[in-house]
């Protein structure tokens, strides 16, 4: 059974990986699209997510494929079906750092304290706060109320911001799909952490911002494609809403010149958010080294996306 893995975890992973097992460490995009090909198993998360795509295509006997992240979007999900594949993700391992980041985020925006660092690089001295919002007593609808999207409320309660969160199932007193928009208007914060999948693209669009608070703050932790930018832009620049605080857009990297960049109230994280964190690489080591003692001896994997949901 071959597995192509990342030089990169080598040292993480080697000493731990059964005998018996032909492993092919890639270094380079091409390398990972030239020895996929017979793989069996497969770890091959790149960026660009095309070169991750463009890897997966070349396998042409794939039992198992790994990713370290959560969203699954630049998976050719069909083809992984077709062929027979599992996809596990990982889901969990950025949880922690996405969550801090949101609230950190939500708490930049509350006292704009972006506006705060650009007056201190100026050296100019104020008295008069740019952002005394606080975050107490305003609520908050997180959609996506998953790994992430949990975390994030149990931080937000700590600041004694009422929570409500949009599962597909209603499950825990949440709202389901059908449910949410008819309320968005309610709340002080939208919280974008759920999966990208077919039915998520332009989720928040014209009709959606046009019914939230003026003084709401859209926050997206999950994919650009959820948001109709031109409408956000749009919004935006009328001070229709608040604010945005945008861990990610739409492309990435956002081309210099987007508007995106200098729409008025538009805070970017540039997809930051998982990333900062020093875990990352071992946890995801660590996960695909307990999928793979699963996987060999037949038992469940951990993490296993569901094809047909896209998560």
């Amino acid at each position: 059974m071959k597995a192509v893995l990342p030089a990169l975890a080598r040292p993480l992973l080697e000493p731990h990986l059964p005998a018996g097992l032909d492993i092919a460490w890639f270094a380079s995009a091409q390398q990972a699209r030239e020895m996929i090909a017979d793989a069996d198993i497969a770890w091959v998360d790149m960026q660009p997510p095309s070169e991750t795509a463009a890897a997966i295509a070349a396998g042409q006997r794939l039992k198992w494929v790994s990713t370290i992240y959560a969203g699954v979007d630049a998976f050719d999900l069909p083809r992984l079906k077709a062929l027979g594949a599992v996809l596990t993700n990982g889901a969990g391992i950025n949880a922690v750092a996405v969550a801090e980041y949101a609230v950190m985020g939500m708490l930049v925006a509350a006292k704009r304290y972006d506006q705060v660092v650009r007056q201190a690089d100026r050296q100019e001295w104020t008295i008069a706060a740019p952002g005394t919002v606080e975050l107490e007593d305003t609520s908050a609808l997180i959609i996506g109320y998953g790994t992430i999207g949990r975390l994030i409320g149990d931080r937000l309660r700590a600041f004694g911001v009422q929570v409500t969160g949009v599962t597909r199932t209603g499950r825990d007193d949440t709202l389901t799909p059908d449910q949410w928009r008819g309320r968005i208007g309610a709340f002080d914060w939208i919280v974008l952490a759920a999966p990208a999948t077919t039915d998520t693209h332009a989720l928040i669009g014209a009709d959606e911002i046009a019914a939230m608070k003026p003084g709401a703050w859209l926050i997206n932790m999950a994919r650009g494609d959820m948001v109709d930018q031109d409408a956000l832009i749009a919004a935006l620049s009328a001070r229709r809403i608040a604010g945005a605080f945008l861990d990610t857009v739409t492309p990435e990297p956002l081309p210099a010149g987007h508007p995106l960049w200098t729409t008025p109230n538009a805070i970017h994280s540039m997809h930051l958010s998982g990333r900062s964190q020093t875990q990352m690489f071992q946890r995801g080591a660590a996960l695909f080294l307990r999928n793979l003692s699963a996987f060999l001896s037949g038992n469940p994997l951990q993490n296993r996306v569901d094809l047909d949901a896209g998560y």
